[in-house]
């Protein structure tokens, strides 16, 4: 079970993983909200990017499932309680 753990992940599974949380970030409704979470993730993939030990890399691996946990949780509760008026940067311009 510990060998399991400490197995890098492929780079299909990390792709994966990116396209999900980039995914999840488009549920949010309120734009600043949509923003941050998709710079935040596109960041944390750019941080780990360097990550050549296979136990770092699980690590990483395993903290970015649990935020896209996190920010699906999250996404449903902004969608209940999602504003009735867009965002300036939103509104477009005629």
């Amino acid at each position: 079970m510990a060998a399991a753990a400490a197995a890098a992940p492929t780079r299909a599974e990390v792709l994966s993983l990116f396209r999900s949380l980039l995914r999840t970030a488009r549920q949010f409704s309120d734009y600043n909200i949509r923003e941050y979470t998709r710079r935040r993730a596109a960041d944390a993939f750019r941080e780990n990017r360097a990550l050549a030990d296979a136990p770092a890399a699980a690590a990483a691996f395993a903290n970015g499932k649990k935020q896209l946990e996190v920010a699906k949780r999250q996404a449903v509760v902004y969608s209940l309680y999602a504003p009735k008026a867009k965002s300036v940067m939103e509104i477009k311009l005629q």
